[in-house]
């Protein structure tokens, strides 16, 4: 797959925290219109810190981070985030339908026409039978599902995950990163993961980019090359992408 223009550029990232903590030494890259980008690293590396940045949550010491050519500062429009605690970013008393419609609140949208995009982002992530219940009655695979769905319903320029599926179990995990593989095919929505999983960082991406310890710098920027569409058993079996994880994994266990 080809890319052009960049929607997210990182340049000369740095980031000091008020204990006198380096998160981040140098981090510079580009993540194209419509590419799936996953970043990975040791544990401790500073890879949620990098997210809250490019998520205008917190401010980097120095550096810039410009989504479609504009400086973040702050939360930006067009930006949507799946968190890794998905029972803690669905509001409870809210049904599922309304949780999906809540970032839908701050656009100039009416109330049929939030629940209608509401709807087919349900629909689009199998969860359209589950509108009116509460996220307390579903499944933690469910949850997330409707967080992502609250995502999609956004239609957001570029997508953050943060270790969206590490509280689920294997299977849904599984379940989970071919739906998220589905909604880039159909959406074409720019994405950023950041996952401890090696396999998930290749299965998914079109990219990885590899940091050091911390304080981090981007030490790889690995192209995966595997035919589309992937599969779980068949993708996993086919020798590139055995190599590409082989080659991850090494620079994460002995990263520069």
């Amino acid at each position: 797959m080809t890319f052009s223009e960049p929607v997210l550029a990182v340049q000369g990232l740095h980031h000091r925290y008020e204990t006198g903590h380096v998160a981040i030494a140098e981090q510079s890259f580009e993540v194209a219109r419509g590419e799936f980008v996953s970043i990975v690293g040791p544990s401790g590396c500073g890879k949620t810190t990098l997210l809250k940045i490019l998520a205008g949550l917190i401010k980097a010491t120095s550096g810039t981070v410009t989504l479609e050519g504009r400086r973040v500062n702050e939360i930006p429009p067009g930006l949507a985030m799946v968190f890794q605690e998905y029972s803690r970013s669905l509001q409870p008393w809210l049904r599922v339908r309304e949780n999906v419609e809540l970032p839908l609140r701050y656009q100039s949208l009416s109330p049929a026409d939030r629940r209608q995009r509401a709807d087919e982002s349900l629909a689009a992530v199998g969860l359209g039978h589950a509108a009116d219940r509460y996220p307390w009655q579903l499944s933690g695979g469910m949850q997330q599902r409707v967080a992502i769905a609250r995502a999609l319903a956004y239609r957001p320029r570029l997508l953050l995950m943060d270790e969206p599926f590490a509280s689920v179990d294997a299977q849904t995990r599984a379940d989970l990163e071919d739906l998220v593989l589905d909604i880039r095919d159909r959406f074409h929505i720019t994405t950023l993961l950041v996952t401890h999983d090696i396999d998930e960082a290749v299965y998914l991406a079109d990219r990885v980019i590899v940091l050091s310890l911390s304080p981090s710098k981007v030490i790889a920027n690995i192209p995966v090359c595997l035919p589309m569409p992937r599969d779980q058993i068949a993708t996993k079996e086919v020798e590139q992408f055995v190599h590409l994880r082989t080659q991850v994994a090494t620079l994460i266990r002995r990263p520069r």
